[in-house]
């Protein structure tokens, strides 16, 4: 099953936090992104995939900085 991804103009701070996304051609809800990949040192991106319709897109998450005291 084949899919086209489309760059959603989404960045959330912490997706640990948030709601799951839905499929935006079907509104089915997503558990698991497909795959992911850091596009920056303080950006990940995931690839969603409907297993209802085979829609795709992507959504992009700021990773928060952590310092360490020395």
């Amino acid at each position: 099953m084949s899919a086209v991804a489309e760059v959603l103009p989404t960045v959330n701070r912490d997706p640990r936090c948030s709601e799951l996304p839905t499929c935006p051609v079907c509104a089915d809800s997503m558990v698991a992104a497909e795959a992911s990949a850091y596009v920056s040192d303080h950006m990940i991106s995931y690839l969603w995939t409907c297993d209802n319709c085979g829609y795709g897109f992507v959504t992009k998450h700021a990773v928060k900085q952590r310092f360490t005291c020395n």
